[in-house]
């Protein structure tokens, strides 16, 4: 916003070297600008044909180092000019030391008290703080100022100072080395992202094996489970038929045994003799034989007196 606002500032100016035919009006019009609040970009100005014309005029020549010095000088080099310059104004002496405060806030070294005394010509500590404090209110820089350490601590600076023309080569050659060191920090990155990927698919690669193996295993140890039940399932039908026979002829031979003697002993042989399902039958009928014949014998132990007749019921059941 303050180059803006310092762009602007210079506009009338701008207009005004059209008409600056004469070395002595546009000497006129460097004083006027110089002076004016709010302007602190001088580049365009110094760029005019009628401005760089000066350069060609011994008299005024000197307006034109005054307008270089002002863009992107110092104070103390207005001061070590040789020839002199023109003298300064108070207001041109104040803004010339306001930007040079800029310039030299590169520096840390360049902001105690006695090195700013130095550079802008001031006398005493006090000078300093007053340049200082018009500069911040100016909005040309953020700073603190610290008495009790005699420094002056720079927050920030407004990009107000036009570029030296001297200083062109050195800032290529440090952008160059910034563009370097960020190709080779770049490098380094992508390197590192080759390697992260390389290591990511090695991993994966591995996993697939892992999990390829650990399925095989699986299937194995389910395809053994499967033969073994099936062998111990064929085993068990195939030995259980005959005990299933024999216990139902069993059973039905004990059950006629129970309940009549030698109707039981038919029961048995009928089981022997038949298929295992009708022999099952047939156990079940004398098993109700049998249950009838209980149900007689209890019937005479009921109608029975004589404890003879009491026994034979009980040999019976």
């Amino acid at each position: 916003m303050e180059q803006t606002k310092a762009l602007n500032a210079l506009e009338p100016f701008l207009a005004l070297t059209k008409s600056a035919t004469s070395p002595r009006a546009a000497a006129d019009l460097i004083s006027r600008a110089t002076s004016a609040p709010a302007t602190y970009i001088f580049t365009t100005l110094l760029a005019s044909p009628q401005i760089q014309a000066l350069a060609s005029s011994p008299e005024h020549a000197p307006y034109l180092t005054h307008l270089q010095i002002f863009s992107h000088g110092l104070y103390s080099e207005y001061q070590a000019a040789d020839p002199a310059l023109p003298p300064l104004s108070a207001a041109q002496a104040l803004k010339l030391r306001q930007l040079s405060l800029l310039t030299l806030s590169r520096d840390k070294a360049n902001l105690t008290y006695p090195a700013l005394q130095r550079h802008l010509g001031l006398a005493s500590p006090r000078e300093v703080e007053d340049v200082v404090i018009s500069a911040v209110y100016a909005g040309l820089l953020s700073a603190r100022l610290n008495p009790l350490r005699r420094v002056v601590q720079v927050a920030s600076v407004a990009p107000l100072r036009d570029v030296q023309p001297a200083t062109v080569p050195s800032i290529v050659a440090t952008l160059q080395r910034w563009s370097a060191r960020c190709d080779a920090t770049l490098a380094e990155i992508e390197a590192s992202i080759a390697g992260i990927k390389k290591e990511a698919a090695r991993s994966a690669n591995e996993k697939r094996e892992w999990d390829r193996t650990f399925q095989a295993v699986v299937e194995a140890e389910n395809r053994d489970s499967v033969d073994v039940t099936g062998a111990g399932a064929v085993g068990s039908v195939g030995g259980g038929r005959g005990p299933g026979r024999r216990l139902g002829g069993g059973a039905a031979a004990r059950t006629g045994l129970r309940a009549g003697g030698g109707s039981g002993g038919g029961g048995g042989g009928a089981v022997h003799g038949g298929a295992g399902s009708s022999g099952s039958k047939r156990g079940m009928e004398k098993l109700t034989e049998g249950i009838d014949d209980h149900d007689e014998a209890m019937d005479l132990d009921d109608d029975g007196d004589t404890a003879g007749q009491k026994r034979a019921s009980r040999r019976k059941l």
